[in-house]
């Protein structure tokens, strides 16, 4: 029977002095995420065992599949420092984790040096055990299907069979925070969760626009918001409502077509950026991918660059649709990003947007209108909500419009 599950740190052993700050935050995520309190944590220098005492084992490896900074997680079984009681306990293992189809090999890794016999003995000893036993199985030394690891150690030999990987990266929250420019589309919510996985704290900025987008579309974000929540440090994340609808109008007024969304583009990271800097956020980030619109072309990319000396992030620059699509699915945000309901930054676009864009165009189409009291605007009432994964709010049903919803407040 599984009775701890092995956590490895991966990166997080390469930070020099710092290591120990970053293994110690590891552990509290753990600890955050495991709430029964039967099951207790049993730290190694370089490594984590989760002790079950009977607890579901899959219900806690869910919860170390949302902690990042874990490099990879192995299912344990402990048997006591004796080569009888290791090859039962091999047996065992075999029989529940190796198939039929598969073949196995048996490895003895012997960091307690007083351990009787040697790594080679010992695995000889019980790969002879397994088979005599187990007939069904089949050993291979060169090419096996399955590894079946014994480590010797000072307490006891613990015993595994592979290895699974988990988000890997630094726990949320020691590389500090950015804002997430957040659509309701597929890309967005991705690159935040690659972003909380290299341990950046996460807040996300979503420009709401209705009633030329829905109020479905803010439904949308605050249910990816519940998602990505499971992904942060303490299982929370702000979303930040931007009421974007004057400076819209004023947009599809005032400025060319082929220029709308690149110019729609800087005024965000406008606001965004304006905002970061009242609690001194550091960076931006966004979805681009490079190529995929014409609004992510390298000339797009730096005419919205352009208007910000903010570095602004973007984890996706170098994915295909097809990698970012699958990772959307895994992470569970895919189903709510498909939802039929588009945001500002799709819900007018151009029949020919310009793919070429220049900033002295764009500087001179800003020109028309007071694009900045319009964006101050925007940053002084930004509608602020904390999300847990459990969180409800329902805005059609709540019967207000946007309007009245920020006139309420910050939650």
């Amino acid at each position: 029977m599984i009775d701890r599950i092995l956590v490895r740190y991966g990166d997080l052993l390469l930070k020099g002095k710092n290591r120990r700050r970053f293994v110690k935050m590891a552990q509290k995520r753990i600890a955050e995420r495991i709430v029964n309190e039967a099951i207790t944590l049993e730290p190694r220098h370089d490594r984590l065992y989760i002790v079950l005492n009977g607890e579901d084992e899959q219900e806690v490896i869910e919860a170390l599949k949302t902690v990042s900074g874990l490099h990879s997680f192995s299912r344990v079984m402990k048997s006591p420092k004796d080569l009888e009681a290791i090859k039962h306990t091999a047996l065992e293992l075999a029989r529940s984790t190796v198939k039929e189809s598969d073949t196995f090999k048996i490895e003895t890794k012997r960091a307690d040096k007083t351990y009787p016999f040697g790594s080679t003995e010992t695995s000889q000893a019980v790969a002879g055990y397994v088979i005599e036993h187990a007939k069904n199985l089949t050993a291979d030394i060169f090419e096996p299907d399955k590894v079946l690891t014994v480590e010797v150690r000072q307490d006891g030999a613990y015993l595994f069979c592979g290895k699974e990987p988990l988000m890997g990266g630094f726990p949320v929250g020691t590389m500090g925070k950015g804002m997430v420019m957040m659509s309701g589309g597929i890309d967005s919510p991705v690159a935040a969760y690659y972003a909380m996985r290299k341990g950046i704290e996460v807040e996300l900025v979503h420009f709401e626009s209705t009633p030329y987008t829905s109020i479905e579309s803010v439904q949308k974000v605050y249910d990816l918001a519940k998602v990505l929540a499971r992904y942060t440090g303490g299982m929370r994340v702000k979303l930040h409502l931007v009421p974007f609808t004057d400076l819209h109008a004023k947009l599809l007024k005032e400025v060319p077509e082929p220029y709308i969304v690149t110019i729609m583009r800087r005024m965000m990271v406008r606001i965004t950026d304006r905002f970061a800097a009242l609690d001194h956020t550091p960076v931006l980030i966004n979805g681009e991918s490079v190529g995929q619109v014409a609004s992510q072309t390298l000339d797009s990319i730096h005419v919205t660059q352009a208007v910000t000396n903010t570095p602004i992030l973007r984890p996706l620059l170098a994915f295909d649709k097809e990698a970012i699509m699958n990772k959307a699915r895994e992470i569970g945000t895919y189903d709510i990003s498909i939802r039929p309901f588009e945001d500002c930054c799709t819900v007018y676009v151009p029949s020919q947007p310009s793919t070429s864009p220049r900033n002295y165009y764009a500087d001179r189409y800003e020109r028309r209108f007071d694009w900045n009291s319009l964006v101050e605007n925007c940053v002084e009432t930004i509608k602020t909500f904390d999300v847990t994964p459990t969180s409800e709010y329902d805005f059609a049903s709540h019967g207000f419009t946007i309007d009245e919803l920020f006139e309420e407040g910050t939650d």
